[in-house]
């Protein structure tokens, strides 16, 4: 009888025990789990937020490469306009060289001074010309004074 007595309290201790046991696994597993759901989604977070930090390092490194870009084809474009205003101003410069070889150039300097003492009407004007122009231009001023007054006097 007390062996029984006893027997039953052993077995009674060893449920609580097992039970005690049980808990314990039960809860440890449920601590686990939530600190599990923690650190993956604290690991999700980081890598979103590493990769919306490439993302974002990306698009810069697109815009700086798209700008570099655009400032190589602005460079191009201007080099391009310079040669273009180089020649342009060679051409001028031989065209020019023609007419001022050519036997209708006295008319044209006479017909620009004329014009340009219209357009500026004052009483004391003073011509400054190339030097190889100045006896053409001595020459022809009393003709282009002259086609002047004419000009005046008709308005």
């Amino acid at each position: 009888m007390a062996s029984d007595q006893i027997r039953q309290m052993v077995n009674f201790i060893l449920q609580e025990a097992h039970e005690k046991a049980n808990e314990i696994r039960v809860k440890t597993e449920h601590d686990f789990n939530l600190e599990k759901q923690t650190l993956v989604h604290e690991a999700k977070l980081n890598v979103q937020e590493e990769f919306q930090k490439k993302e974002k390092d990306h698009e810069i490194q697109e815009r700086i490469a798209r700008s570099a870009e655009i400032g190589e084809c602005r460079v191009k474009k201007m080099k391009v306009r310079d040669d273009l205003l180089k020649n342009l101003i060679d051409e001028a410069g031989q065209k020019l060289a023609m007419v001022a070889r050519g036997q209708n150039y006295p008319h044209l300097l006479q017909k620009l001074i004329v014009q340009g003492l219209i357009k500026i009407e004052e009483n004391d004007v003073t011509i400054y010309c190339r030097g190889e122009d100045v006896a053409t231009i001595k020459s022809i001023l009393p003709a282009a004074i002259k086609e002047y007054v004419g000009l005046i006097e008709k308005e």
